[in-house]
């Protein structure tokens, strides 16, 4: 599965982790990525990989 939304195209974000002694390292924050089954505007179903804040807002059509 990518890592990336099929929808708005969102993906991971880096970073770095500051410590209080202000040692930094690496930071990977990832999308919150679900597998869903959707209606494609041809009316066929195809499993692709969403974010659930187009889960959420209603931007793609799951299933039944």
């Amino acid at each position: 599965m990518s890592r990336k939304c099929e929808i708005c195209g969102k993906g991971s974000m880096f970073g770095h982790n500051v410590s209080h002694s202000n040692n930094r390292t690496q930071k990977v924050q990832r999308p919150n990525l679900q597998s869903i089954k959707v209606v494609t505007e041809g009316g066929k179903i195809k499993r692709t990989t969403v974010c659930s804040r187009c889960l959420r807002s209603g931007k793609v059509q799951k299933a039944i």
